[in-house]
């Protein structure tokens, strides 16, 4: 069977799970068929249907590719604490069906961008204010020690993202010896530092894609995504939110905002770094590491996936990468070699990737 008579197969069998669920949650039938709504990175579809109730978000998680239970145990821990994410109404797992309620459409990251626009750098500072009081709900959601941990293993597999798909697969490059041991000396010192950090419930895709303007009285941002949370460095979230490889902004005003995260942190008993400078540090180099796994993710998602819709933000998660390491005389070398190796190499490498997308359709 093809892949894409198999994903078929897939949405008829959730349309006929749905329409069973729905009657049995007091929604009424099911109304027509499902609508595919914007997907993310991983292998999870989502789709809309409507009944007479109202609208609901199916999720096709495939079991042997995603495990849902996370998403299900998470949604509750953090509604709980008072975010607000989507109920989950019905969940079937050995299937790979989940059920959920229906946030809307209105994503964080089209207002960001028009304010971007408009140079109006005081609506986008609004927003990410609201973003600031869901997060520090997030970050006091429950106990840590009953979440996976964001231990030196996991940072360091993520940063290996960056070799292997990033420098060996997209861009083809044939590292020396001499280069292997300064990245690895990097990673090192990166995830030193994320180590040191305060400890609190990290999202890991905290950013305005993954976060929803809500139409509810009193309640102005809806979070989804959040399945692969863990306990981990306090500053993780804030630099996925500020620091988006899907917006750029003046770092003037990044800064600006990040430090009035960090007084709202502090004053609801975060233990930051008390000094701002630190603080700064540590968010810049948390930034690094992200954004070094990001540029492995984007490009694993084309090479491995056929995903090349990533393929256009690889050039922000570059400068970011730069950006954040530029000040660290210690890592002065690494950033000779992003210059150096990757920098040449990488508006090409995307652009034949991008050639390649089109001819296969993938790409208008």
């Amino acid at each position: 069977m093809s892949v894409a008579s198999a994903l078929a197969q897939r949405q008829h069998l959730l349309e006929r799970w749905a329409a069973a669920q729905l009657p049995r949650l007091g929604r009424g039938p099911l109304i027509g068929g499902l609508v595919a709504v914007s997907g993310d990175a991983s292998f999870r579809r989502y789709f809309r249907a409507r009944s007479v109730a109202g609208p609901v978000i199916l999720v096709d998680a495939p079991p042997e590719r995603e495990n849902s239970q996370p998403f299900i145990d998470m949604a509750s821990r953090l509604a709980a604490a008072g975010v607000r994410v989507p109920r989950v109404l019905a969940s079937d797992l050995d299937a790979g069906w989940l059920c959920l309620e229906d946030l809307g459409d209105a994503l964080l990251w089209p207002a960001l961008d028009a304010a971007r626009r408009a140079g109006d750098l005081v609506a986008a500072g609004q927003l990410y204010q609201r973003c600031f009081a869901e997060l520090l709900l997030i970050q006091q959601a429950g106990d840590l020690d009953a979440l996976p941990d964001y231990d030196a293993a996991l940072l360091r597999r993520e940063l290996q993202l960056f070799p292997q798909w990033c420098c060996s697969g997209l861009l083809g490059l044939t590292l020396t010896t001499q280069e292997q041991t300064l990245i690895e000396t990097t990673f090192g010192h990166l995830t030193a530092r994320a180590l040191q950090q305060p400890r609190v419930l990290v999202h890991r895709d905290y950013h305005s894609r993954n976060l929803m303007l809500l139409a509810e009285p009193g309640r102005a941002i809806g979070v989804i995504d959040f399945q692969d949370a863990v306990a981990g460095p306090a500053t993780y979230d804030l630099v996925s939110l500020l620091k988006d490889c899907y917006i750029a902004w003046p770092e003037a005003a990044v800064r600006q905002w990040a430090l009035a995260y960090a007084a709202e942190a502090r004053r609801v008993g975060i233990p930051l770094a008390a000094d701002d400078d630190a603080f700064l540090h540590d968010f810049a180099l948390m930034g690094a590491q992200r954004h070094l796994k990001v540029l492995g993710i984007f490009s694993r998602l084309w090479l491995r996936d056929g995903k090349p819709g990533y393929l256009k933000d690889l050039p922000l998660t570059f400068r970011y990468t730069l950006e954040a390491l530029a000040p660290v005389a210690e890592l002065a070398d690494f950033v000779a070699f992003l210059q150096r190796r990757l920098a040449p190499a990488l508006p090409a490498a995307i652009a034949a990737a991008e050639t390649a997308a089109r001819q296969r359709g993938q790409l208008a």
